[in-house]
């Protein structure tokens, strides 16, 4: 079944969090100052965004593969990147992060407490 143009600004996002560093980031970006080195010399991180390398150093894994998620992400409109001289600072984009969650609340509808004790 072909997915609607309705149903398509979920599913790139769900497909973004698919991938558990990818949804690890993203949580890590909503408290930046508690994942984060943080330098208010340099950039505000919730103002500007964490730069990529700070990124890069928590997760462990290859510059190009931490760019090439970070692009899935902004893609998916979860973050936000700001070029800071040659460094690039991703942020949480709060604002499409709440509509995709009021989206999905209408699309899947919220669960009730007697839902989760169903089989």
């Amino acid at each position: 079944m072909p997915v609607t143009g309705d149903l398509e600004t979920l599913i790139e996002p769900l497909k973004a969090l698919a991938n558990p560093v990818r949804f690890q980031v993203l949580q890590w970006l909503r408290d930046p100052e508690e994942h984060f080195p943080v330098d208010p010399a340099v950039t505000d991180p919730r103002a500007v965004g964490v730069c990529v390398s700070h990124i890069q150093a928590k997760t462990g894994l290859a510059q190009s593969t931490v760019s090439a998620y970070m692009a899935v992400l902004e893609r998916a409109g979860l973050v936000r990147s700001t070029r800071v001289g040659k460094w690039t600072h991703y942020r949480r984009d709060e604002e499409r992060i709440a509509l995709l969650v009021e989206e999905f609340k209408r699309e899947v509808g919220e669960a009730r407490t007697g839902d989760l004790l169903s089989p």
